[in-house]
């Protein structure tokens, strides 16, 4: 990839005058034709997909010979029952729809397209043959006809497992799903191993689902307070830190109380009344909710141990926080920064998935050792979906980096204009069209960079789940450690790589320059960099565990209505995950605005000095805060080495703001 060489790159990066905003240059121009190239093949493999007739046999289903439903249908060579007229049937029925088979996470049931799905449960071969006559549906094989049902002796073989399910055609995909989805617990009770009792699973199951009105509220819940946060941290920003930590306290401590409150109050409750069916779920009750009741309190001490630890880099947090926050006063637009990248990533996830499932029903008619028709690619194509996956990893990295790149060229242009009156009228659309006009290569260039890296980590991983429990201590020793070394690498990278983005937005120089420059700038200022990534992230993380904890109180209290407090424990991590997922998104704006400040005023102190002709481009709070840093590390010199030695760090680390 031809980057970054050695000391002298280095010396020559530290001589050359940065010059922001002053010329624009579009960067990484061959890269960004090859990343065309690109999703022009990846736009190829679903155009073949759909060519062979793939979206007709996904989306209208086909029997399992290789008929599709809903349709007259050609006769295939050497196969029975092909070529029928399915233009009046046009839902797929499976024989034994909760048949999975494990191993290749599909049905393994005998399909036919029949007229109808059965809206209730069939008991009997009577009621199928009832519903046949009434529906005009057959159920049963296509060789068998609905008077046989009751008579012949290969109905068993030919007809539907009993009792039939009620089942519903999916919307858009035209098959017969069954409405009870319990027989598909198997298939979850196949992946967590941990639950012994298939009884609680079906309990944990059956709760999502009578929950599931609850959960869509409560993850509506924590995007609203996700919101709020962020709007809190514009205008309150000097006291955020303050509030952030009390509520986090007043958090894990009133959901600690409410769950032994609720435990005591179970214990309590007089057993005698419980009818004997009850009593066991009434015990799992008892035991999930002290489990619950302790990992809070485990939770609630550790947290309180670390807030101790870092008690002392308040003051420093609290000067971050109000940089950036006059940047959201500035450019509000920075918000909904989160929704626009949410909103490219699910189309390009739904695009991806649906050119799978494309994939997936591609191919030429061949006939399995049962006698019934699959579909399968033959020669080179047969290996196109790893082109597929090197692109959801490489697209999906893209969109993130344009993200970077939008919200650090913002700020740039905040940081680096004197008068914020001359700021463009929208700052983050000025960014975007900077990005579509210069700098489209570079983002290529960067995510591709991550893409290398990611790609080997997923290999490393999926070979080592399928080799669990079959290699031995060494070999498992080894992959793991090569896993971890990649994750550290990526992790590296993607800092350095937001950085790069960074440089690029000032200078304009292509990614290799920004990413040799970037770093440069953050090895002179280690200790800076440091501070800020443990104050400011760990204020960041308990803006994030305070809207997983009011998210999880009021999920405690609604759910609370349930008497079942095992059946708790699926919808509270669901709600829990998807609220630690957005504050993430929506935080990690925040975070990217001060990594970019900090950069910016690092570069500003080392080619400005305050003097006629090379002034300070940092508003005059960020200088008033640097004062008071450098005075207090002074009296801190007199006062004693030790001293002097805790307030180093904080005040080379304040005057990165």
């Amino acid at each position: 990839m031809g980057c970054c060489s050695s000391a002298s790159s280095a010396a020559q990066s530290s001589k050359r005058e940065w010059k922001p905003l002053e010329d624009r240059s579009c960067t990484d121009v061959p890269w960004l034709l090859l990343f065309i190239l690109f999703c022009i093949g990846m736009g190829f493999i679903c155009g073949f997909s759909v060519a062979t007739g793939a979206a007709a046999r996904l989306v209208s289903g086909y029997d399992s010979y290789g008929n599709i439903c809903g349709q007259k249908n050609a006769k295939l060579e050497a196969i029975p029952n092909s070529g029928m007229d399915h233009t009046h049937r046009k839902y797929v029925f499976f024989l034994d729809p909760c048949n999975l088979d494990l191993i290749n996470r599909k049905i393994k049931s005998v399909a036919l397209c029949v007229t109808a799905c059965p809206r209730q449960e069939l008991k009997t071969l009577s009621e199928v043959q009832k519903f046949a006559e009434m529906n005009g549906s057959a159920l049963c094989s296509y060789n068998l006809k609905p008077s046989e049902y009751t008579t012949s002796s290969k109905a068993s073989v030919l007809c539907p497992k009993l009792p039939v399910p009620a089942s519903a055609p999916i919307p858009f995909f035209h098959r017969c799903a069954p409405v009870n989805i319990s027989c598909y617990a198997k298939f979850a009770e196949a992946l967590i191993t941990f639950v012994s009792d298939n009884s609680v699973l079906h309990r944990l199951i059956s709760g999502v689902m009578t929950s599931k009105e609850t959960i869509l509220g409560l993850c509506l819940l924590s995007l609203v307070l996700s919101m709020i946060l962020m709007v809190i941290i514009r205008y309150i920003s000097r006291v955020l830190v303050w509030i952030v930590t009390i509520l986090v306290i007043l958090g894990s401590l009133g959901g600690t109380g409410v769950l032994w409150w609720l435990y005591a109050k179970q214990k309590k409750s007089p057993k005698e009344t419980v009818i004997p069916e009850q009593l066991q779920i009434a015990e799992d009750n008892l035991r999930a909710l002290l489990i619950y009741a302790i990992s809070a309190t485990v939770f609630t001490v550790i947290l309180f141990l670390i807030m101790l630890v870092m008690r002392k880099r308040v003051a420093l947090t609290i000067a971050l926080f109000h940089v950036a926050g006059k940047v959201f006063i500035h450019l509000p637009l920075l918000v909904f920064q989160p929704f626009w990248t949410f909103f490219a990533l699910v189309l390009f996830w739904v695009y991806w998935i649906m050119t799978l499932l494309f994939l997936g029903t591609t191919g030429s008619a061949v006939q399995n050792d049962q006698g019934f028709v699959e579909f399968r690619v033959s020669g080179p194509l047969q290996y196109v979906w790893w082109y597929h996956v090197v692109g959801l990893i490489w697209i999906s990295e893209f969109i993130l980096a344009c993200q970077q790149m939008t919200v650090a060229g913002a700020v740039v242009t905040y940081y680096f204009t004197r008068d914020k009156r001359n700021l463009p009228f929208t700052p983050i659309l000025a960014s975007v069209n900077r990005l579509i006009r210069y700098h489209l290569g570079t983002v290529a260039k960067g995510s591709f960079i991550i893409t290398l890296v990611k790609i080997p980590r997923m290999i490393l991983m999926y070979m080592h789940s399928q080799l669990k429990g079959k290699e031995n201590a060494c070999a498992r020793c080894v992959l793991k450690s090569c896993i971890c070394c990649l994750w550290c690498l990526e992790k590296c990278l993607n800092y350095l790589n937001q950085n790069a983005y960074t440089a690029t937005a000032i200078n304009s120089t292509n990614f290799c320059t920004s990413a040799k420059d970037a770093f440069v700038i953050l090895v002179e200022n280690a200790l800076r960099v440091a501070a800020i990534n443990t104050v400011g992230d760990f204020m960041l993380f308990l803006g994030k565990v305070l809207i997983v904890c009011s998210t999880g109180l009021a999920g405690i209290m609604l759910l609370n209505y349930q008497q079942d407090y095992t059946v708790w424990v699926l919808p509270l991590i669901i709600v829990c995950l998807f609220a630690f997922l957005v504050a993430h998104c929506f935080l990690s704006i925040y975070e990217m605005v001060v990594d970019v400040l900090f950069l910016c005023f690092a570069i500003d102190t080392k080619y400005n000095d305050g003097s006629p002709g090379r002034e300070f481009y940092m508003d005059k709070v960020l200088m008033e805060f640097v004062e008071n840093s450098r005075k207090a590390m002074k009296e801190a010199g007199k006062g004693g080495v030790a001293d002097a030695r805790e307030l180093k760090p904080m005040a080379s680390g304040a005057s990165s703001a």
